[in-house]
């Protein structure tokens, strides 16, 4: 399979945008006119340029309003062609691509379009290239690839073919199925493209919402099973205008890229095994169990702190590392792992971020299968020197720089709390009712939740939720959740757009840190909030007026609207079922804690809550411009 994408894609000059192609994986580029153009080197120089990269010029584009033409115009169209053609062969590539035209005097007529297109491909050989046509969505004459490919056909010359797009076919809700029936030697070049699903103008929402597949809602991998059964082997290229993504870094957007290219074809090669494509073997997406641990990185006073702060949640101080300064605290199925190295990982976190989650452990059936997904998804391999008694555990970079492991029970990855810890004699054992992770909440700038999105769901069998919004005092927050089929292990991406709202205000706390906070399951709430009440947990302190208007909403007894004020707990229901909830205040630059009960079919996190909690923390943060202690 040999991978491409437009230079129109991503942010940055040329230069920049070849750098992070090449550095990404692709093969090939599709360029744009606009970004050879504004380079100072000639055609031939830049196409040297390129090819100096590794890479090579799948498609020259685009070429715009030909067909259906009469007297000078049409002249006109065929010396631009002419033209376009000597470019081509000084930048070293033989395919361009002429879009269904817009002209306001262009005739329409397929036989008269196959004629100008014969015609053109006769002049194409003698140049010794190819045209490939594509149907605008919102063509003037031709908007479907249906149309598109009988002009081809009936244009029957060698030198003139169909190029697809996904988002041309797809927006306009045509079977991508159609596409089987088209002879593969025909087809001359793919380009892909997704997209959220929102009710406007085709043209508005092509050239300013695509984003990678698997990052937004279009049939993109039924597109590309119907692209395969045909035979194509030739390019599959990536064809993206977003607004967000102008002011993107190159390298990022290059690199989500490729993951969503190779992650795509890998889901096409499994749901079509007899179509060969040719793709490196890797394994399929990972189911994960659970989470087996999250690590603070923390240091001094604030260590101290954040244990007084798991005593009065009930955990227990249980082990002890062989080697390390790290402490492994539990309760139920929760391991948290407190590391006050001062040397590794752990301390560079602390040193960039203060107090800070910096490693969250997954457990999945194999580590080893997990790692090699994510490495060759383009995810980066962690390692660091291991000491006396450790054991070599799969991991790999995640956000913010943090770190993900890879616990499995197969390998014995799983023993890993026997092998490095000794167990504490006498441990208290003070169990609040806590169970185990529900949801992990992570935050960063809105502008990387579409690429840690793709991140999760490309590399685990996870899906996403619809994105909501999160109403702060000072701004506005976007949410969205993402979870396994059985929601064993549930995360939402919060992205801040100002350092004003609460999420902003962590990020810049915490110098870019990820996980903001943890939320803990009970199967009794009442029951845990009194415990660790009784242990001197001080939970976020709710007003008055959210119990008031919850007796409002809601038909909740007299006793249960008691317990819920008592106890500081907030309150939701959907036609599914009821969820509680109830917060620690705000440690360490921001970093809390949460515990919920989910009420039969409840699969939300108590979205209209959120602009209640995040104002009683707001109340409790330290006056602007005050020192952080």
């Amino acid at each position: 399979m040999k991978t491409s994408i437009a230079t129109v894609s991503i942010s940055g000059n040329l230069r920049e945008k070849l750098e992070a192609i090449a550095k990404a994986g692709f093969d090939g580029i599709e360029i744009f006119e606009q970004d050879f153009i504004a380079d100072t080197g000639t055609p031939r120089e830049i196409g040297e340029m390129i090819r100096d990269h590794g890479l090579e010029i799948t498609l020259f584009q685009p070429f715009r309003d030909f067909e259906g033409l009469t007297g000078e115009a049409r002249t006109r169209a065929f010396d631009r062609a002419k033209h376009k053609f000597d470019v081509m062969q000084e930048l070293g590539t033989d395919l361009i691509l002429f879009c269904s035209s817009l002209h306001p005097d262009a005739l329409g007529g397929v036989d008269r379009a196959a004629a100008d297109f014969h015609e053109l491909g006769d002049i194409a050989a003698e140049h010794g290239v190819r045209v490939g046509y594509e149907a605008l969505a919102w063509g003037r004459h031709v908007n479907d690839h249906r149309d598109a490919w009988e002009i081809v056909r009936r244009a029957d010359h060698p030198n003139i073919g169909l190029i697809l797009d996904s988002f041309h076919t797809l927006a306009r809700k045509i079977d991508p199925d159609t596409i089987r029936r088209i002879p593969s030697d025909k087809i001359f070049f793919v380009q892909l493209a997704d997209a959220p699903l929102i009710e406007m103008d085709l043209l508005y929402w092509s050239r300013h919402f695509r984003n990678m597949p698997g990052e937004g809602d279009l049939a993109v991998t039924e597109f590309m099973r119907a692209v395969a059964a045909t035979g194509y082997c030739g390019p599959i290229s990536l064809e993206i205008f977003n607004d967000q993504f102008r002011g993107g870094k190159p390298a990022g957007l290059a690199l989500d890229g490729h993951r969503s290219l190779v992650a795509l074809m890998d889901d096409v090669r499994r749901l079509e095994p007899d179509i060969r494509i040719d793709l490196p073997d890797l394994p399929p997406r990972v189911a994960v169990e659970g989470v087996s641990f999250i690590e603070f990185a923390t240091r001094g006073d604030e260590a101290a702190a954040l244990e007084t702060f798991l005593k009065t949640m009930g955990f227990s101080h249980v082990g002890t590392h062989l080697s390390k300064s790290v402490a492994l605290w539990q309760q139920g199925d929760i391991r948290i792992v407190v590391n006050t190295e001062d040397t590794g990982f752990a301390q560079s976190a602390y040193m960039a971020h203060g107090t800070t989650i910096c490693d969250l452990g997954l457990s999945v059936a194999s580590g080893a299968d997990t790692e090699r997904r994510a490495v060759a998804l383009g995810s980066a391999p962690f390692q660091q020197p291991l000491g006396p008694g450790e054991m070599k555990i799969p991991a790999i970079r995640s956000v913010g720089g943090s770190v993900m492991h890879f616990i499995d029970e197969a390998s014995g990855l799983s023993d890993v709390w026997n092998v490095e810890f000794q167990p504490v004699e006498g441990a208290p054992k003070a169990d609040a009712g806590l169970s185990r992770i529900d949801h992990v909440a992570e935050t960063m700038n809105y502008d990387e939740m579409l690429s840690w999105s793709l991140f999760y769901t490309s590399i685990f069998e996870m899906g996403r939720a619809p994105m909501v919004d999160v109403i702060d005092p000072d701004g506005l927050v976007r949410s969205q959740a993402i979870s396994t089929p059985d929601s064993a292990f549930r995360i939402t991406l919060n992205g801040a757009e100002t350092h004003r709202t609460l999420a902003g205000s962590f990020l810049a706390e915490s110098f870019g840190g990820a996980v903001q906070h943890v939320a803990f399951a009970s199967q009794d709430i009442f029951a845990t909030a009194r415990a660790m009440a009784a242990l001197g947990f001080e939970p976020l302190p709710m007003p008055g007026n959210y119990y008031s208007d919850l007796q409002a909403r809601f038909s909740l007894s007299p006793e249960v609207l008691a317990q819920l004020t008592e106890l500081n707990i907030l309150y939701d229901e959907d036609s599914a079922g009821a969820f509680y909830q109830f917060y620690s205040r705000p440690f360490s630059g921001g970093l809390f804690f949460e515990v919920v009960q989910r009420v039969s079919g409840y699969d939300g996190y108590g979205a209209p809550n959120a602009p209640f909690r995040i104002a009683a923390q707001k109340r409790l943060a330290r006056p602007k411009g005050m020192p952080k202690r």
